[in-house]
């Protein structure tokens, strides 16, 4: 008697996940059709709404406070704040001068993170500044990484060095760059398209990702985002700027390293920081820690 196969219950649940992993920024997820939308998208919505901003800096919206909070920082450094946001939360209200930019709009993803946008910022932006939503830095160094990012040269990304040490190499294993917070320019984002790398998770199945010799050695890299920003650098003559991550630590807001930190939404794609962030920090707390208490309004308030 015949059986009718089964099929693997793992494999069944990470498809029905695709469109998650899709909008966190995958290469080994995503169509080659929603890949060709996004860039259509790119170069038209996404560029026309940045037109005449020469220094856009990507603040995500997943609690409204927080975000508010990000955006007065950037714009207090002369940048434009750029307000993207995870269609599961919304908009948040915007400072004066901030431009709201619906990244998912024709796309239609049930959830979406920055990663999402950064893959392409060639094709919209002159250069992209960008941080994690849960993370807030001291007034002075921020201001230090504010002006470092503003005098990249055409060409180059700056962004966390998460790159590990020789011993740990000679096991295989060898880091990444961080997206915590960073920049790139256009060249430095066309390069990495061509090139195959770039922020997204699997870079391995970019469609510009090399053949042969130079395919196998990409199997040494670990798969996360960034990992294609540490093979751009290592592999294909990039420019990358490194950040220290020590003094970053403090104001990242973060279940990493964090024992008490309290799930509050599925750990898989499907994670939402808007029921996250804020059940496990008080931004008024985080703040007053950062000596960040001035770009606070009043509950609720934009500017």
């Amino acid at each position: 008697m015949s059986r009718t196969p089964v099929e693997d219950p793992k494999g069944v649940e990470e498809e029905a996940l695709r469109p998650f992993y899709v909008g966190k920024g995958s290469w080994h997820w995503i169509s080659a059709e929603q890949a060709e939308q996004a860039q259509a998208l790119a170069s038209g919505k996404w560029a026309d709404a940045l037109t005449g901003i020469d220094l856009p800096w990507l603040c995500w919206n997943v609690q409204s406070d927080w975000c508010l909070v990000q955006q007065r920082m950037v714009a207090s450094a002369g940048w434009t704040p750029i307000v993207g946001f995870d269609p599961r939360i919304g908009p948040p209200p915007l400072i004066e001068g901030a431009r709201l930019v619906d990244f998912n709009e024709g796309l239609d993803l049930p959830a979406m993170s920055m990663m999402f946008p950064i893959e392409f910022a060639w094709l919209f932006a002159p250069r992209l500044a960008f941080w994690h939503s849960d993370l807030l830095v001291r007034e002075p160094l921020f201001r230090r990484l504010s002006d470092r990012f503003k005098s990249l040269r055409d060409g180059q990304t700056e962004a966390v060095d998460m790159r590990l040490g020789w011993l740990r190499r000679l096991r295989g294993h060898y880091g990444r760059y961080w997206e915590l917070i960073g920049c790139t320019t256009r060249q430095a984002s066309l390069d990495q398209f061509n090139a195959g790398c770039g922020w997204w998770r699997h870079p391995m199945a970019h469609p510009n990702a090399p053949t042969g010799p130079q395919a196998t050695s990409r199997k040494k890299y670990m798969k996360d985002h960034g990992v294609g920003i540490l093979m751009w650098d290592e592999q294909a003559g990039g420019d990358v700027v490194a950040i220290n991550p020590g003094p970053l630590h403090e104001g990242h807001c973060t279940r990493i390293g964090n024992p008490h930190y309290r799930k509050t939404s599925p750990t898989d794609a499907r994670r939402d920081l808007s029921k996250d962030l804020p059940s496990n920090y008080d931004l008024r707390e985080v703040c007053a820690q950062l000596g960040l208490s001035h770009f606070l309004g009043p509950p609720g308030s934009s500017d």
